[in-house]
């Protein structure tokens, strides 16, 4: 039964962070939502996780950033053996 709810537990917060991943990206299209309250704390929470994928894609041409792709594939996989791990285990 606890490891039905770690599970769950996981792929709730692996889908809540692939959200602001994605909200936060939207953002970037219009540049004043960052400055909102909400931009900001998006930015807090989401930023140094994409920071670590920028550093090995960095911008294109300075503008298409391809590293939320590939952090939101990262977080997908990790997420998914996790739970493999967890359920192999338990």
């Amino acid at each position: 039964m606890s490891e039905l709810v770690v599970v769950e537990f996981i792929q709730r917060l692996r889908t809540i962070y692939t959200f602001m991943i994605i909200g936060y990206v939207l953002m970037s299209w219009l540049p004043n939502l960052r400055e909102s309250f909400i931009g900001e704390l998006l930015g807090k929470l989401v930023e140094p996780y994409l920071s670590v994928f920028r550093r090995i894609i960095p911008p294109i041409g300075g503008v298409l950033d391809l590293s939320p792709i590939l952090a939101v594939f990262a977080l997908q996989f990790v997420a998914a053996g996790l739970i493999a791990v967890i359920t192999y285990f338990m």
